[in-house]
């Protein structure tokens, strides 16, 4: 390959995978606080499973 078409992959790959990972990002992070809601709740209503 030439060096112009190295430096566009270079350049090109993280701006397309920093907006597919900062998304991934959020939706784990909404997975997480919802699993620790849930298990604050069950806690409080004394149920097991």
């Amino acid at each position: 390959m030439e060096g112009t078409v190295v430096l566009a992959m270079v350049i090109a790959i993280p701006v397309i995978l920093f907006p597919a990972a900062f998304v991934w990002y959020l939706n784990i992070g909404g997975l997480m606080k919802a699993y620790k809601e849930q298990r604050v709740a069950r806690e409080a209503t004394g149920k097991t499973k």
